[in-house]
């Protein structure tokens, strides 16, 4: 897929674009051979603006994430094309203490483990509040009192007597919020969530995406929500890019792509979705596997998959182009996806 689709440099004044991902490709060096993470990856997000990249575990979300963040193993990761401009800032080339001073400010990243993203052996206290030490040149006693602030922003209750204690005498969801309070601390215009709610249970999740959301409003600020959970991208984003072996297969408007979708996979992924009609039934699911990364396919890598598959799929990959006003598809099939879903 060629960059134009998003590229418009003129436009990202009046659009108030903060990252744009342009032509992205991230390769694993493994024994076996090249594995082929990120393939051609494209897309951007403005400000106020929530988008979720949707897919299957392998898909290359996290991946993405990563090399956003600039925290890539490499070796054995190696990215030999693409652009990751923040603010016009391009994340791949920039030094590499530019490189510390936009990530972390800027754009700031909640993780999936929230015990394996704190320091067991410092006060949660001490570690929000070093963000302020470090980068805003804090004292200890100011330092303190910003990250009670920060943990009452995030409902953390009794924040102040709490704020002297250990990661591990909090709940899972409490442990969470003060992983988002250390993202949000410096106030970052972009913050990334990969998949923030997995290891909690479903209240708690809702009160985490509740939070996510409502940050991101009360900030204007742009969020990307990675995850492999529908009802998580229908409940917090406003644009959804779903992923597939690599690639960004569709990428719209959240609510069309769900109720609507113009590929194949996401019209999968969306009837894996139990509705009140399915009560009790037996959820349909997609046949098949995904693609070996070190050995993608010559067209389509879910032509193996799809009911609509035919020849020229198999021999050639499908560009993401334009299928109505503001959605992308990548697939030969995108008018008969579309047909089958309204009928």
């Amino acid at each position: 897929m060629g960059s134009h689709q998003y590229a418009n440099p003129a436009a990202d004044a009046a659009d108030d674009v903060l990252l744009r991902v342009k032509d992205l490709e991230v390769e694993f060096n493994t024994s076996k051979g090249v594995a082929t993470a990120v393939n051609g990856m494209n897309f951007e997000v403005k400000r106020g603006q929530a988008l979720g990249i949707l897919g299957e575990s392998g898909s290359g979300k996290s991946v993405t994430a990563r090399a956003i963040m600039g925290i890539l193993d490499m070796p054995p990761a190696h990215i030999p094309r693409g652009e990751i401009l923040l603010e016009g800032e391009d994340l791949l080339t920039v030094a590499p203490r530019r490189h510390r001073q936009l990530v972390g400010s800027r754009v700031s990243m909640v993780f999936q483990d929230a015990l394996t993203a704190l320091n067991p052996v410092h006060p949660v206290g001490r570690q929000i509040g070093e963000l302020y030490r470090v980068h805003r040149g804090y004292s200890r006693r100011d330092a303190k009192a910003a990250a009670i602030k920060m943990m009452e922003k995030v409902k953390i209750p009794a924040a102040a007597k709490r704020v002297n204690d250990y990661p591990h005498r909090f709940s899972g969801g409490m442990r969470q919020r003060i992983v988002i309070a250390m993202a949000l601390a410096l106030d970052p215009v972009l913050l990334i969530a990969d998949e923030p709610t997995t290891a909690l249970d479903v209240t708690v999740q809702a009160q985490i995406l509740e939070l996510l959301k409502e940050q991101q409003e009360e900030r204007n600020m742009g969020l990307i929500l990675i995850t492999h959970d529908i009802s998580v991208v229908r409940e917090v984003t406003d644009q959804v890019a779903v992923m597939y072996a690599g690639r960004v297969v569709e990428h719209g408007p959240t609510a069309e792509v769900l109720s609507r979708p113009g590929h194949p996979y996401s019209r999968g992924l969306a009837a894996s979705i139990a509705g009140e009609e399915l009560k009790g039934q037996r959820l349909p699911a997609i046949p098949g596997t995904p693609p070996d990364l070190l050995h993608l396919p010559a067209g389509c890598s879910f032509a193996n998959r799809c009911a609509f598959a035919t020849e020229a799929c198999a021999a050639s990959i499908p560009a993401l182009e334009l299928i109505d006003e503001a959605r992308h598809s990548a697939c030969f099939h995108t008018r008969e996806v579309l047909a089958h879903a309204n009928a």
